[in-house]
């Protein structure tokens, strides 16, 4: 089979993708922006099924910004253990509430840069919170979504700023928040790193690791 551009290999990704998975939305719980910024920082090595559930009782202690402002980070360090990396991630959370409560006036930032000004908030997660929250077009680039457009051909590369920047160049800005759902759905469910469902993978037709 002759390669095709990257182009048309991006519209047959986009068709294919959303013909597989038309119920594609992002795997974090979003009630309130500062929760799932909260949220964004628990899932750093972590699984969202885990994040989902310790956040739930870290919000049940502490239902408000203020609470957990004022809450003692032993405490938070104590709720959020089971995601890993507790002590750091608490730290983390406390920075990011006492700016919202304090320099942001409870608004989540627009803006990227001042977003990844936070410890643990890194660009992964600052592109998740404006395209979620505000539907800035964004891409969040995790570890499944550069897999998927590796092995599919989008990128040659393993670094997730470049993989971003060659996903924005072949997809359409209105299509960047879903793609990167869309994108962690297959590798989750077909493109996984070890032992990938090559031969039921809705991809499989045109996906360079196949041809």
């Amino acid at each position: 089979m002759p390669r095709i551009s990257k182009q048309t290999l991006s519209r047959r990704t986009w068709d294919a993708l959303n013909e597989a998975f038309p119920d594609s939305a992002c795997s974090l719980d979003f009630d309130e922006p500062y929760r799932l910024a909260i949220r964004g920082i628990l899932s750093a090595q972590c699984t969202d099924v885990r994040v989902n559930i310790t956040a739930s009782e870290l919000f049940a202690e502490f239902d408000d910004p203020d609470k957990l402002d004022g809450a003692d980070i032993k405490r938070i360090e104590e709720i959020i253990r089971p995601c890993g990396l507790y002590k750091a991630k608490a730290n983390s959370i406390k920075i990011f509430i006492t700016r919202f409560t304090h320099e942001w006036g409870y608004e989540i930032p627009h803006d990227t840069d001042e977003l990844m000004k936070v410890p643990g908030i890194g660009r992964k997660i600052a592109n998740l919170i404006v395209g979620e929250v505000y539907s800035i077009p964004a891409i969040v680039v995790d570890t499944h979504c550069k897999r998927v457009m590796k092995r599919i051909g989008i990128t040659a590369s393993d670094n997730p700023v470049n993989v971003e920047r060659d996903m924005m160049k072949v997809f359409k800005e209105d299509e960047w928040i879903a793609i990167g759902h869309l994108a962690v759905d297959l590798g989750r469910e077909y493109c996984t790193a070890r032992a990938p469902k090559c031969d039921s993978c809705p991809l499989n037709s045109f996906c360079l690791r196949r041809i």
